[in-house]
């Protein structure tokens, strides 16, 4: 038999390997960010073009490079940061693989210009799918400046792969956000085709937390500092006021390196067990600091996943220390005794006062000649007729299977035609209103949400939404990261009637919205469209008109428990049948249920 079994090329292990390291632009800058770090640089620039697509570009004035150095820092496994395996249990830099650079090298057009601060000239070495083209000395700043190029121009399906511009660069400033959160007293810029959206000086951790994410969320958190021997644990929760159910900032920081942990989360969300709804979560920004050899950050390349030898008992420091900081600031209510009128001190016994006598016990008296089975009880007068106890056990469950409501999609047309003018409204969520084959019961919020997300959906396609100022226009502050989001959704937001512009920095001025919203709260219904964009996907056009549409929809609809008048009902239910689907909500809700005549009758058999 021949031999089938032979090496692979190094171009190909490269890009094998490139596809667990590289997924995304975003995996690019990270590794580029955290090389950066680990040489000791105090400023860095993140310059991209396309959110990477086209070009990814990050200046470091850290310590550079040699020759070299700059020549074998693309081989696979080569690294500074570790030379034998027991180094790996003892870590103090973000990577240790020696992968990234060559993985980056292998599907990408790589330039680098670096310069060691004991070199007289710095190198620039170009590399396009893994093979070196040209070296040279090159007179450039200490420090490295790394350009990619084309990322995945040799890898024609990955790069199909790849989401909308929109998506990927929230991506990569969600790894930019997660870098300069553990690095706070680091200079950062960022920068999207020549247009700055982030500057971060060197400042305190909760200044940088307020100066990502806002004020507002800074003004939230509550301290925490705990110092064991297992682990010491510093950083911020959210107030229980501050949680929500989705868009909450939670980040794990574990020896300066960002990382995931469910087992941890469940400590935090355990802590605020009574204080928030069951569905919501709380910011919070928790940085630990454990001896190296007691994890293992060698379990994935991304290296966000880390196993700990104490996991258990750090489960109970972050419990621990979580209750603490809410106690500590008054978050958990204390029971409040009532003192009026107590005693200054207890009574205390005096063993020189003469002792009473000692009680007897009370004795029981029992009848030892009582036979429960010789004299008549009233609890066994068990009727002969036993079998008479379960007549019409059988019909009554019979009854109930059959007056069942069910939703008679197919009959509405028909049923409707024959309805009755007169309404009635019960407990102010359904309406009920007879049709031919029986009673028709109307969810009355649902109703309207499907009428006002069709025509929010006809004002998002045709581009014509009325808009109504406001008399003081609101000031709202989104994190950077989701700047790039709010600014494709403008076209949209101005089709609905949003009259929405930038001030910089993260900061929009809400000047008009929709009309017909009153009583609706702009500055949350702003977020709350945001939010939803960002966590459902923005890849197609119809996807993101559905998302704002049933949003507003839903935010504006009849609330439940509100009283309307016959006619309001009438115009409801006409309106409703006039739309395109009326049995169910955007979402899938049940909104017309028939009872049928037939069941109502069984009823009085």
């Amino acid at each position: 038999m021949a031999d089938i079994i032979h090496l692979l090329p190094d171009s190909v292990a490269n890009q094998i390997a490139a596809g667990e390291v590289i997924q995304r632009p975003a995996s690019v800058v990270k590794e580029l960010l955290e090389n950066a770090i680990d040489a000791g640089a105090h400023r860095i620039d993140v310059l991209l073009v396309d959110a990477g697509r086209t070009s990814i570009q990050v200046i470091d004035d850290g310590k550079g490079m040699s020759e070299t150095d700059a020549r074998i820092a693309f081989e696979r496994h080569a690294t500074s940061k570790i030379a034998q395996a027991s180094d790996l249990f003892s870590l103090t830099t973000m990577g240790f693989r020696g992968e990234a650079l060559p993985s980056i090298a292998a599907v990408a057009q790589v330039t680098l210009r670096t310069h060691a601060a004991d070199s007289e000239l710095g190198t620039c070495l170009t590399i396009e799918g893994g093979k070196v083209t040209s070296q040279e000395l090159d007179n450039c700043p200490v420090g490295s400046n790394f350009m990619v190029q084309n990322l995945f121009f040799n890898v024609p399906a990955r790069r199909k792969f790849l989401k909308s511009t929109q998506t990927e660069l929230f991506n990569v400033m969600q790894e930019f956000e997660r870098v300069a959160l553990v690095s706070p007293d680091i200079h950062f810029t960022f920068t999207h085709n020549e247009h700055l959206l982030n500057t971060l000086l060197p400042e305190p951790r909760k200044q940088r937390i307020a100066t990502i994410f806002g004020k507002k969320l800074s003004e939230q958190l509550l301290s925490v500092d705990v110092e064991t021997t297992l682990c010491s644990l510093h950083g911020y929760v959210g107030k229980p006021e501050s949680a929500k159910k989705k868009g909450a900032r939670q980040y794990f920081f574990i020896n300066g390196r960002y990382m995931r942990h469910p087992y941890f989360h469940k400590a935090v969300q355990e802590a605020f067990e009574g204080l928030i709804q069951p569905l919501e979560q709380v910011p919070y920004f928790l940085y630990m600091e454990v001896d190296p050899a007691t994890i293992d950050v060698n379990i994935h390349p991304t290296k966000t996943e880390i196993k700990f030898e104490n996991e258990v008992a750090i489960w109970q420091i972050i419990l621990a220390a979580t209750k603490e900081a809410l106690g500590r600031f008054n978050a958990i209510p204390t029971i409040d005794f009532d003192t009026e009128g107590r005693p200054k001190e207890m009574p205390v016994y005096n063993q020189t006062i003469e002792k009473p006598a000692t009680a007897s016990p009370p004795r029981p008296v029992t009848s030892t000649g009582y036979n429960p089975f010789k004299e008549p009880s009233a609890y066994h007068n068990t009727p002969k007729d036993w079998k008479a106890l379960y007549e019409g056990v059988t019909n009554t469950q019979q009854q109930s299977q059959d007056t069942l409501p069910l939703s008679r999609a197919e009959d509405l047309v028909s049923s409707e035609l024959e309805r009755s003018v007169q309404h009635y409204q019960y407990r102010g969520q359904y309406i009920i209103t007879e049709v031919r084959s029986g009673l028709m019961l109307i969810d009355q919020r649902r109703a309207h949400t499907r009428i006002l997300y069709n025509k929010y959906r006809e004002m998002l396609e045709s581009r014509t939404g009325p808009s109504q100022g406001l008399l003081f226009p609101e000031l709202v502050q989104i994190p950077m990261s989701d700047v790039p989001l709010v600014e494709d959704m403008q076209q949209d937001l101005k089709a609905l009637g949003f009259e929405v512009s930038s001030l910089g920095g993260g900061s929009y001025s809400i000047q008009g919205m929709p009309a017909g919203l009153e009583g609706v709260e702009p500055k949350q219904l702003f977020m709350d469209l945001v939010e939803t964009s960002k966590t459902k996907g923005q890849d197609i056009e119809g996807e993101i008109h559905h998302r704002i549409a049933l949003t507003l929809a839903l935010k504006s609809a009849i609330s439940v428990g509100e009283v309307l008048t016959q006619q309001e009902m009438e115009n409801l239910v006409d309106e409703l049948f006039q739309q395109q689907e009326p049995n169910y909500t955007p979402d899938g809700k049940v909104i017309v249920v028939i009872y049928p005549h037939d069941n109502l009758e069984k009823l009085f058999k």
